[in-house]
């Protein structure tokens, strides 16, 4: 197949619920041009201003693979795509180099909150806004700790981040669950209630616009070395400012660091992508590694069903997701443990 020639995806997923129904789908997915790096990176952040893509930061092992002794390189710059069919264009630097935080679009700004670099993890908080062909950046509110591999994403103004680690050898993940209403000027993050489950790292966020979502992910503890080891969760839970956290129905599968946040592709239907399912952790050789599973998870949130996989064209993780021109993108990430990709996936439903 071209790298660039979309294909499409026929999907028939059996409703089992009081009164069986069928929900057909017709999913498209085509590459965009690839980020001009050629090895991709994992963990940017990603949004739209001004409807321009816009990418920035994000890591990668540019010499070495991990095994190899390899060193992981941050990076500072930011991407923009103006159109679908058009090339991608550096347009500047974030304020240092930085990935594996959270990103989320709001009134024409790519919001950036937390992540890492080679100094350790982040609580710094910014806003991306390009144009008139100009970037530029606004300072936010910082996170109340240092934070990386956590999961977010926007319910009306407010956007609400959960988990992650504090530290690049924390043995423990979070178990924090905080909030910063955008539409306030004089906003502060606000800590709220944790979900009644494990603390974790790598989960998928998500939202329908009413409420926030948390699925999946993995916590940690300390091996007999005192190196952090996961656990791996597939849980799930949904919370409002009304009603707090309710435990959804587990998933089918475990889905640590799956495109995040989720996709919202109907009023009712959050569909997670790939993701690393735990079933190879440790797989050798590392260069023979088939990568993470290749299909993904649906979720009707009306009636709190798990739906059947749904095929995916890659294998994907560490890597957001944004809405842009009516369609949802998947940027780089890890194609498989070690190996980053600069292609750049679009989602179209028709």
């Amino acid at each position: 197949m071209n790298k660039f020639q979309g294909f499409t995806f026929k999907v028939q997923c059996l409703l089992i619920a009081l009164c069986s129904s069928m929900h057909a789908a017709e999913f498209h997915w085509s590459q965009l041009p690839p980020v001009p790096d050629h090895e991709g990176f994992a963990g940017m952040f990603a949004g739209v201003s001004h409807e321009a893509l816009i990418l920035a930061g994000g890591a990668n092992f540019p010499d070495k693979r991990p095994w190899e002794g390899g060193t992981k390189t941050w990076y500072d710059d930011v991407w923009m795509l103006a159109k679908p069919e058009g090339n991608w264009r550096k347009i500047g630097k974030l304020p240092q180099p930085l990935g594996y935080g959270v990103s989320v679009t709001f009134n024409d700004e790519v919001i950036c909150i937390g992540g890492s670099n080679t100094t350790g993890h982040q609580a710094a908080c910014f806003a991306l806004r390009w144009k008139s062909d100009q970037l530029t950046t606004r300072i936010l509110p910082s996170l109340p700790i240092t934070c990386a591999n956590f999961s977010g994403a926007l319910v009306g103004s407010t956007i609400y981040v959960a988990g992650g680690i504090e530290r690049p050898d924390a043995t423990m993940a979070l178990h924090t669950f905080w909030s910063l209403d955008l539409n306030k000027a004089d906003a502060a993050w606000k800590a709220l209630e944790p979900w009644p489950g494990k603390e974790r790292m790598l989960a998928v966020a998500g939202s329908d616009g009413h409420a926030f979502y948390l699925f999946s992910g993995a916590a940690l503890h300390a091996d007999a070395d005192g190196k952090p080891a996961r656990e791996w969760l597939k849980d799930a839970y949904r919370f409002t400012s009304e009603k707090g956290w309710e435990r959804l129905p587990d998933m089918t599968r475990v889905s640590v660091a799956a495109p995040s946040p989720a996709m919202l592709i109907s009023p009712h239907e959050l569909l997670i992508a790939s993701g690393d399912d735990g079933a190879k952790v440790g797989f050798k050789p590392e260069t023979e590694h088939p990568g993470f599973p290749r299909d993904s998870l649906l979720f009707d949130v009306t009636k709190r069903l798990w739906l059947p996989s749904i095929p995916v064209p890659f294998s994907r993780a560490t890597v957001p997701t944004t809405p842009w021109l009516g369609s949802f993108i998947i940027p780089n990430g890890e194609a498989r443990p070690g190996y980053r990709t600069n292609e750049v996936w679009r989602l179209e439903l028709r």
